[in-house]
C-alpha cells in the first residue's frame, strides 16, 4: 500500500525552494491518491500538471498500481494548514469554533498558534437603550478552531 509519507516525500523534493506547499494528501483504498496543493501566490493548472507528472515519473506502476489526482483547493473547502491562513489575510472568513460558536470577520493575522480576526459585535452603550455595533478583534487558538472557510461575497 502506498503511504501519504511516500507521496509527500516525492512532492517535497519537487517543490523545494518554491512558494508551493502541500495542503492535503489522501490515499484511499485501491491506492487512489488525491493531492491538494497551494502556493503563497496561488497555484495554477500548469503547476498541478507538473507535480502530477513528477509523481508519475517517480512512482512505478509496475510495482504497485495507483490512480492519481493533483488539484488546488477550492473555495468551498475549509482552510487546513497555517500557510493557507497567512495567504488569506485580509479576506473575510467564517470560523466555527470547537464550542459550536461561529465568528465571521476579516482575517488580520495568523501565527503558528492562532489567528486574529476583526468582527462587529453588538454592545451595550452606557446611557442608551439600544446596542451599538463595535468592531472587536478576537485571537483564536488553532486548538479551538473546528473549521475555517473563506466567505465569498458578490457585492
Amino acid at each position: 500500500m502506498i503511504t501519504k509519507e511516500q507521496v509527500a516525500s516525492i512532492i517535497l523534493d519537487k517543490i523545494a525552494g518554491s512558494d508551493m506547499f502541500i495542503v492535503e494528501i489522501k490515499v484511499r483504498p485501491g491506492n487512489a491518491i488525491d493531492v491538494t496543493m497551494d502556493g503563497d501566490n496561488g497555484v495554477n493548472i500548469e503547476a498541478c500538471m507538473d507535480i502530477h507528472r513528477h509523481i508519475l515519473h517517480e512512482m512505478d506502476r509496475d510495482v504497485e498500481d495507483y490512480s492519481l489526482e493533483v488539484s488546488s483547493p477550492d473555495l468551498s473547502k475549509p482552510l487546513l494548514v497555517q500557510r493557507q491562513y497567512v495567504k488569506n489575510i485580509g479576506r473575510n472568513v467564517a470560523i466555527k469554533k470547537t464550542d459550536k460558536t461561529k465568528l465571521i470577520g476579516t482575517l488580520l493575522s495568523a501565527t503558528n498558534d492562532s489567528v486574529t480576526i476583526a468582527t462587529e459585535v453588538k454592545e451595550e452603550v452606557p446611557g442608551k437603550k439600544s446596542k451599538k455595533l463595535v468592531e472587536k478583534e478576537f485571537e483564536i487558538p488553532f486548538s479551538e478552531i473546528a473549521e475555517t472557510k473563506i466567505e465569498i461575497s458578490f457585492k
